[in-house]
């Protein structure tokens, strides 16, 4: 199954006899010091109909600390939030956002990595969608959706450290973020030592939409990437990251996530890092 719908294959599917579970996560990284994003708001103002607002921040993550601004969310507390949202293991889900789609890929990753068999995103978000917006909330069934962590790849710090050493590990952060050039986010300024330089918004064209799955399998077999290499993905916060590993799945290639990420390994003045444009 494709890991990505386009916007007349959503409309189609939800003509069907089976038609998915929408959810909206739209969400933004905001700059420092700068006013929160207000995914909510931007929810209540339009969405697509009969879709349910998830938070990043608040149900796809748990509290920022010792293991990154965006560390996993307690399982429990998950599946709680994808049931009032309507998910149930039965009947498919399709996640959008804004149009980055960062958010709907951590939203993606997480239903995978609990369990969910049937996940899409909206590929371009809601600016592809050509279809009506409501503003009403609406009141989704009760799913029955009960989450079992580990159906996916997971790396903490040690095994994204050796993964460096023995696979592929892709940093989807900017290339100027990776060489330490700027660091406007995170304590320290580098990369993990051994990981390849690869922005997740180098595999989208200019409307934010992926690039064709062959284009991305080849951008990523020029990083060493390929279906029988293991490789692991990390970003700032596990937000971007989970979109690179959603363009790996679209280019035929599983990956693992580093959820904890830079903002967790940056964290530690015990673990090493690196600058400059080479992996080392």
């Amino acid at each position: 199954m494709n890991a990505i719908i386009s916007a007349s294959e959503l409309a189609a599917a939800r003509a069907g006899a089976n038609s998915p579970v929408l959810l909206d996560v739209r969400w933004q990284l905001s700059a420092p010091g700068g006013p929160p994003f207000d995914g909510r708001a931007a929810y209540e103002a339009g969405h697509i109909p009969g879709a349910a607002y998830v938070d990043l921040d608040r149900e796809l993550a748990s509290a920022p600390g010792a293991h990154g601004r965006h560390p996993l969310p307690d399982v429990a507390e998950f599946g709680t939030a994808m049931r009032r949202a309507g998910v149930s293991s039965g009947t498919p889900v399709v996640v959008y956002d804004g149009g980055q789609g960062w958010a709907a890929a951590r939203a993606w990753w997480l239903l995978r990595w609990t369990g969910h068999p049937d996940v899409r995103v909206l590929d371009g978000g809601l600016a592809a969608w050509q279809g009506p917006l409501e503003t009403s909330v609406p009141a989704p069934a009760e799913g029955d959706f009960e989450p079992a962590p580990g159906a996916v790849g997971l790396l903490d710090a040690d095994g994204a450290a050796a993964l460096a050493r023995s696979g592929v590990l892709l940093d989807a952060r900017a290339g100027e973020r990776y060489r330490g050039e700027v660091e406007p986010i995170d304590p320290v300024a580098g990369h993990i030592p051994g990981a390849l330089s690869a922005p997740t918004n180098d595999n989208v064209a200019e409307d934010g939409r992926f690039l064709p799955a062959e284009e991305l399998a080849a951008r990523f077999k020029s990083l060493g990437a390929a279906e029988d290499t293991r490789v692991g993905v990390y970003c700032g916060s596990g937000v971007s990251a989970a979109h690179e590993v959603l363009a790996l799945a679209v280019a035929g290639i599983p990956a693992d996530l580093y959820v904890g990420s830079w903002s967790e390994w940056s964290s530690d003045p015990s673990r090493p890092v690196a600058v400059g444009p080479d992996p080392q």
